[in-house]
């Protein structure tokens, strides 16, 4: 049952954490478009796409392209930062999602900046000298793999593997079908 309960725990951990990152680079955008007097219109999450957000009026879309890697990166740490001050037997999987967040929007500002792909090609039309996404990139993903840094051990990888907890691996599942519904649910292509 041990080896259940990890293969569970990777594969759950691993979907939540892409699903979880879109939500939370998404939630970025839109406190971006309401701080700066936008209206959504739309976000999508549905789990078979590619998250965005759609707005009906954007004053400042430099600020709410920027919110949405800003708050990807930092909302992350600062639950797992809580997860730790609480000493939760689960924080080693919100600095798994932590690392996760700072590495994919850390590549795609980044990386993304090369081919103006989505936020990058906005932030570069709206003025974001190409530096700063560089320096973006440069910062967030290193942060993210430091993160992951010996953490397969939690994972029940490694030479010195720990037994995964099965209440990590049931409660990551339950994570991970939350979001798969919430993406099915909100489904707004």
């Amino acid at each position: 049952m041990n080896r259940l309960h990890q293969w569970i725990l990777i594969a759950s951990t691993i979907v939540a954490s892409w699903l979880g990152m879109e939500a939370v680079h998404e939630s970025g955008h839109v406190v971006g478009a309401w701080l700066t007097g936008g209206r959504v219109a739309r976000v999508v999450l549905y789990p078979l796409t590619i998250s965005r957000t759609d707005l009906a009026e954007n004053p400042h879309p430099l600020a709410v392209v920027w919110a949405g890697p800003i708050v990807g990166a930092v909302a992350p740490l600062l639950l797992w930062g809580a997860a730790v001050a609480m000493r939760l037997a689960g924080a080693f999987l919100l600095r798994f999602f932590a690392g996760f967040c700072l590495i994919a929007n850390g590549f795609y500002i980044g990386v993304g900046s090369f081919g103006r792909i989505g936020d990058c090609g906005q932030m570069l039309q709206n003025g974001s000298p190409i530096w700063t996404l560089w320096l973006f990139g440069l910062i967030a993903a290193p942060l993210g793999i430091w993160l992951w840094n010996r953490q397969g051990r939690y994972f029940g990888l490694g030479p010195n593997a720990a037994t995964p907890p099965g209440r990590a691996a049931i409660g990551s599942l339950v994570v991970c079908a939350a979001l798969l519904t919430l993406g099915f649910l909100t489904d707004g292509r």
